[in-house]
């Protein structure tokens, strides 16, 4: 059976079988044994998920007899439904709400998400995030005791649930999972979803992981070093995602709601659509960024906006903009430098490069930067 289309159905299956009466974590253990079953069946069910939701409940229902509360099991005895066809109704958008709660930490989140709606394997989740497969799967235990008294009937917090699969976009690629994809698969249902229709920021979100993930081919050479977003090979940009992700912008837009992912998306779009790095509009990225930071009173917007604004309207007016942006902000050395070799100061440029490298948290960044301060050191002897 095709894979997204069995993945697809794991949170329907789980919302169906709580809904019934199991609580989350028996439900979601009674899904993955049901899916274990199903890989190792010969013949395709005609009906999936009909066939799963049926073999999941049983599974509940042989758990359940293993417990000491014989009256409240004998209760969901007698509630089982007949097999059969599942209905056709669509729970996953509550099962969304219910991995991304308020009580867990984003990463217990991200991980409840990805095994629960993503209907990954705890082991391809801890390949994802390099820990070991035991680590992950007490993380998820301990995430689904956390939410064990929650109902799928509660209201949820979309940006909450935004937040959560923006996190598993950045978490990039690492294992046999691409979690950048992933994301934008679960994106891409959440949007789907005819109650979030009045929601712009949903699609905000998905053009921003769109347009962002056209450019990733061209971000490293084959051997793994940065490429930055001016010197990129624009012919590597993929366009059909970016004619998609502009697409996707628009209809959000066109609502009238502008929010932090649909701003952080125009940006995208801006320079996506320029030919060359010289033709980029940084006057109206500026803008933008003033809007993203009426949104967001983050320091690292900032920052971003202060190279904008040194693109736009020189590197002095770029500086006097990063001086307003506290010391500690990540990568604000290596702007400084970026904005001071613009200026002409290639000594300081230099040193502040190299400052820069020291702090890198990345080694291709680390290694970026070094040879932009051996560059600048070569040029200056």
């Amino acid at each position: 059976m095709d894979a997204d289309r069995l993945r697809d159905l794991i949170p329907q299956v789980i919302a169906v079988v709580v809904r019934r009466g199991a609580d989350f974590a028996s439900a979601e253990d009674a899904v993955q044994d049901a899916l274990v079953q199903l890989l190792r069946t010969d013949d395709e069910p005609r009906d999936p998920k009909g066939w799963l939701v049926t073999v999941a409940w049983r599974k509940f229902l042989d758990a359940t007899r293993s417990e000491s509360a014989r009256q409240a099991r004998e209760l969901r005895v007698h509630t089982e439904p007949p097999p059969g066809q599942a209905v056709d109704v669509d729970d996953t958008l509550p099962l969304y709400f219910l991995c991304a709660h308020p009580s867990l930490t984003p990463a217990s989140a991200v991980a409840l998400t990805l095994r629960a709606v993503g209907g990954l394997t705890t082991k391809q989740i801890a390949e994802a995030y390099l820990v070991p497969e035991s680590t992950m799967a007490q993380r998820i235990s301990r995430a689904k005791r956390t939410i064990g008294d929650h109902r799928l009937d509660e209201p949820g917090d979309v940006g909450v649930v935004l937040r959560v699969l923006y996190l598993v976009f950045n978490e990039g690629y690492s294992g046999d999972v691409d979690l950048a994809a992933e994301a934008i698969r679960l994106t891409r249902r959440l949007a789907a979803q005819p109650s979030l229709a009045g929601e712009p920021e949903v699609r905000g979100l998905l053009a921003l992981m769109l347009l962002h993930h056209a450019r990733r081919a061209a971000r490293t050479t084959a051997a793994g070093a940065l490429v930055p977003l001016a010197e990129q090979d624009r012919t590597r940009w993929d366009t059909a995602l970016i004619a998609e992700g502009v697409v996707v912008l628009r209809g959000a837009l066109s609502q009238g709601r502008p929010g932090e992912y649909q701003a952080q998306a125009a940006i995208a779009a801006l320079h996506a659509d320029a030919q060359t790095a010289d033709e980029t509009d940084w006057p109206q990225i500026v803008e933008w960024y003033d809007e993203l930071a009426a949104h967001t009173d983050s320091p690292v917007v900032r920052l971003n906006r202060a190279v904008a604004i040194g693109e736009a309207d020189g590197p002095d007016a770029g500086l006097a903009a990063l001086a307003e942006v506290d010391e500690a902000t990540p990568r604000r050395t290596a702007a400084a430098a970026y904005l001071t070799e613009k200026a002409g100061d290639r000594r300081t440029a230099a040193r502040l490069y190299a400052e820069a490298a020291a702090a890198a948290t990345s080694v291709a960044e680390r290694d970026h930067l070094t040879k932009q301060a051996a560059r600048l050191r070569h040029r200056a002897d």
